[in-house]
């Protein structure tokens, strides 16, 4: 037998082992938490030399790409053989993260920061099932970790901690801690959602078919804390804001040329053979779809913060302006509202709409109501103030009276945060949850204007207590 025949009997023996390793652990996923046999049988086992080395005890490791999990043979056997229980939880901790969809919120993030965020949550979940099958080194350290963590971020799924550390900052020390403490498997083939739209939608379906076959085998009740949290946070309906507000564009003539039906080269023949005179005038108007007439209505209720307002109203017109969807002149209503209209602001062009989300006062505060905004657009439309309304959008916390009859245009009714206590929007509405990354900008830190916000809340709560005592 030549060296190359045994190296690669030698390989082969070493896969063969690391497969029936890796079986072992599927089987006591399988056994205990059979709510994730849908997760486990969506992908498929390769074994691979060259993941790149993390925080392993032995380097290698194990990754996955949505499709495949892919595993150092060596890395797996060495695992296993100075620690068993590790190989499991490394194959859990994997699972885990893309029932709760962690690789696939890679866009518009700080990546390092999300890496963590998502290794804790997942981390959490997972002691926070008590599997003797699982239990590593070093899991109380970490229980203890994530118990701060968790009156610190306000909850342990992925997105608060990453909310929790964009606002108040994560230092080098804190990043090696957590990397220690809870890192397990390698992120090297997470992407952006748009390089893998076919396998995001796969795993949306298996997460919330997990989560429906938790609660079966729990016969509907909250057994565990932390996984139904993140299992909401994973099904929750995500769609894109800008896409979202593609359906408020109207189509209209606009002072520019059309590029798409003039022909240069009829034009440029008529110059050079008629004496400067073209064949074909270029066009002056095009037909576009852009933004003309539009509404966007306030909750002004006590629940709703003026930062959020603004972020909200910035982000809005930041979309519109990158992708040039205005109109010369627009027709574009910003109404505030709580149980009845308290403001509305009639904007025609870029510059009202500029001085008028660095100057907008919120007023209200009361009580919430929606439909006094749908009867006095109703009104408008009566009057004449719209040539083509095509929707309007309603930014709120949810908690209000909405209307029964449905308009005749489209409305959409934009939240922060996900609330399955507040009421049900109307079935002709859309509905769409507002990542908080959605209020990121571009140009300054949203992060630190939200914490200066935060202080300076705690800093009035403190005087209003003091002033309390006083009296």
């Amino acid at each position: 037998m030549n060296d190359n025949t045994y190296d690669k009997a030698k390989k082969e023996k070493i896969e063969a082992l690391a497969f029936k390793v890796l079986g072992l652990s599927r089987d006591t996923i399988a056994m205990h938490l059979r709510f994730l046999n849908a997760a486990i049988a969506a992908l498929t086992l390769i074994p691979k030399y060259d993941i790149a080395k993390g925080g392993n005890m032995v380097g290698g490791g194990m990754a996955t790409d949505g499709e495949y999990i892919y595993f150092d043979p060596v890395w797996v056997l060495k695992t296993y053989e100075a620690e068993p229980e590790r190989v499991t939880r490394t194959y859990l901790h994997l699972l885990l993260h893309l029932v709760f969809f962690h690789p696939f919120n890679y866009e518009k993030i700080d990546r390092e920061l999300w890496d963590v965020s998502a290794d804790a949550a997942v981390e959490a979940v997972i002691l926070s099932l008590g599997l003797f099958a699982v239990s590593t080194k070093r899991d109380s350290e970490a229980e203890e970790r994530l118990k701060i963590l968790r009156r610190e971020a306000g909850g342990l799924t992925a997105e608060k901690i990453y909310r929790y550390f964009r606002i108040n900052g994560m230092s080098e020390a804190g990043k090696r801690e957590f990397f220690v403490l809870f890192h397990k498997d390698e992120h090297i083939y997470w992407r952006e959602k748009k390089e893998i739209k076919i396998i995001m939608e796969k795993w949306q379906k298996i997460s919330e078919r997990v989560r429906t076959e938790n609660k079966s085998f729990s016969g509907g009740k909250l057994t565990n804390e932390e996984m139904d949290y993140n299992l909401k946070e994973a099904t929750k309906e995500r769609y894109d804001y800008g896409e979202m507000l593609s359906r408020f564009m109207t189509t209209g003539e606009d002072m520019r040329i059309n590029d798409d039906e003039f022909d240069y080269i009829y034009y440029t023949y008529g110059l050079e053979n008629y004496g400067n005179m073209p064949l074909v005038e270029p066009l002056e108007y095009k037909d576009d779809n852009r933004i003309k007439d539009f509404v966007i209505a306030i909750d002004t209720s006590a629940s709703t913060k003026g930062e959020v307002v603004k972020n909200f109203l910035k982000k809005t017109y930041n979309i519109l302006k990158s992708n040039d969807n205005f109109f010369t002149k627009v027709n574009i209503h910003i109404i505030q509202n709580d149980n009845r209209i308290r403001e509305d602001t009639k904007i025609t062009d870029r510059n009202e709409f500029d001085k008028f989300c660095e100057s907008i006062k919120i007023k209200g505060f009361g009580s919430t109501d929606f439909r006094p905004v749908f009867s006095y657009v109703n009104e408008l439309l009566v009057k004449g103030e719209f040539d083509d309304l095509k929707g309007l959008i309603y930014f709120t916390d949810g908690y209000g009276t909405y209307p029964e009859e449905m308009p005749s245009y489209d409305v959409l009714f934009a939240f922060l945060k996900e609330d399955e206590y507040a009421p049900k929007i109307p079935p002709w509405a859309y509905k769409i949850i507002l990542e908080p990354e959605e209020f990121e900008k571009e140009d300054d830190d949203i992060a630190e204007e939200l914490k200066m916000s935060e202080e300076q809340e705690m800093s009035e709560n403190q005087e209003n207590s003091l002033s309390t005592q006083e009296y």
